[in-house]
């Protein structure tokens, strides 16, 4: 076809699209004004009683706190209104915050997923960090810093995820209720429970916090059908926190509780997480002093590793954290780890829990080129050693770690917060302690992490493995 021929159509072809488009824009704000519509219309989900319940909270009230259950919606439910009030509200300029960085980036991923379902002509291309409407809207993700907060003039919603799990929590609060006095902005948290000693706790428990509106959702009303937990993977979460009674309670069930037997406290654990830390991926190239961890697993405990860096004298951070799924061959662990020592320069030292593995597995990570290994026998004394150094070092200030978590399949999420909150201890009678965990729930992260930071310490002759010549 000749030119003349090709652009009359192209341009016909340009204008019935500007038109589609236009229609689509038209017909999204027609239902803008009810959120529920538009959920169930453009962005193509239906909201349960719950999530209905939850929206007329939000639009009433310019406080809200969500202490929901484990897998029952709340950030979904959120990261909707958040772009349902950015479109709805033009020039609004709403902020995402979390105990971490990337906890916040989460829920602009989610948002974006939305997006799939809103006309084109609606959104510009979005961003890791922060998602741009044409009508002059923004939804950005930040990390988790009282100045930060102040900066900016918020006019739209501040969204503060894992409430509960924020270090600090109370400077960061002070920041947010100072930046929304001058606009009518809306505060909006959820968490699920953890410490008591907190602004989540106090803002649903407290006469000081009558402002709020509040939400509560259990597992009874988020189970199908009449919510998104499924009936098996609710039979498997119960199976696994049988013995753990507090934090099905704390999960599922959405209320504040804590066994006082373990090692590590709820409020120590929150003290420990650093908003600015990041983990560092497998594939990355790093430099430094690094320290590391290995708990063995095969058929019903993982494997895991921690690696932490020495980041200035007696100071450390979480660096890596690798659960291997149940089943991982122990070559395939073994490659993994002499991968990241080759990656990363230089990881000093590895202890590596030989308890019931023997002793040739650190003899197979020699030979296999893997520098600076000690295999480690854990003893009720060993034992004591480690965790009684591993809480010192959380004590002092010493140890410090990001918000992460891991999902390893459908029912199956690991916190590493929630991991170091597992061992339970007991005095015996001959004045030594015992260390143990619920049936269902796995410590390997935590020994993992004790091993690594045992490596900054020298290993007395009389616990170190005897390997073979």
């Amino acid at each position: 076809m000749r030119p003349n021929e090709i652009l009359p159509k192209w341009f016909r072809l340009q204008h019935s699209e500007r038109l589609v488009d236009e229609a689509e824009v038209t017909k999204a704000q027609r239902l803008s004004k009810d959120p529920v519509e538009f959920f169930r219309q453009v962005v193509g989900f239906e909201p349960t009683v719950y999530q209905k319940d939850f929206i007329e909270l939000f639009l009433k009230n310019q406080f809200l706190a969500a202490r929901w259950c484990r897998q029952s919606g709340k950030s979904w439910i959120v990261s909707a209104l958040l772009l349902w009030y950015s479109l709805t509200h033009p020039d609004s300029y709403s902020i995402v915050l979390g105990p971490s960085w990337r906890q916040a980036k989460l829920i602009i991923r989610r948002i974006t997923y939305f997006l799939k379902k809103i006309p084109p002509g609606m959104v510009l291309k979005p961003q890791k960090t922060a998602i741009r409407f044409t009508n002059g809207s923004i939804i950005e993700a930040f990390p988790n810093n009282p100045d930060t907060v102040r900066g900016p003039t918020i006019n739209g919603i501040v969204y503060l995820d894992e409430f509960n799990f924020v270090r600090d929590d109370e400077e960061l609060y002070d920041a947010i209720l100072f930046t929304l006095g001058t606009t009518h902005g809306k505060f909006v948290c959820s968490s699920t429970p953890w410490s008591t000693d907190s602004i989540f706790y106090k803002i649903f428990n407290h006469k000081d916090y009558g402002d709020f509106a509040r939400s509560h959702v259990t597992w009874e009303q988020a189970v199908e059908p009449l919510g998104p937990l499924r009936r098996p993977i609710l039979e498997k979460i119960r199976r696994q926190f049988a013995e753990d009674p507090w934090r099905w309670k704390r999960e599922m069930e959405a209320e504040w509780a804590e066994d006082e037997t373990t090692w590590l406290s709820q409020s120590l654990i929150t003290k420990c997480i650093d908003a600015k830390l990041e983990l560092w991926p497998f594939d990355s190239y790093h430099q430094g002093k690094f320290l590391a961890g290995l708990d063995l697993g095969k058929h019903q405990d993982y494997s895991v590793l921690v690696v932490v860096e020495e980041v200035e004298e007696g100071k450390y951070v979480l660096r890596h954290w690798k659960v291997f799924p149940l089943g991982t061959k122990y070559a395939t662990v073994i490659g993994y780890v002499k991968t990241l020592m080759d990656r990363w320069k230089t990881i000093e030292r590895l202890r590596v829990d030989v308890t019931g593995v023997g002793d040739y597995v650190v003899e197979d990570m020699k030979n296999a080129g893997i520098e600076g290994v000690e295999g480690v026998t854990f003893s009720i004394p060993r034992k004591q050693e480690i965790c009684s150094l591993l809480k010192q070092r959380m004590l002092d200030g010493a140890y410090h770690f990001p918000f992460v978590e891991l999902r390893l399949s459908p029912t199956i999420l690991l916190s590493y917060v929630a991991e170091l909150n597992v061992e339970r201890f007991q005095l015996r009678k001959d004045g030594a302690i015992a260390f143990s965990h619920p049936n269902g729930q796995h410590d390997d992260t935590f020994w993992s992490t004790g091993l690594a930071l045992y490596c900054s310490v020298k290993m007395t002759e009389s616990y170190v493995a005897v390997l073979p010549a």
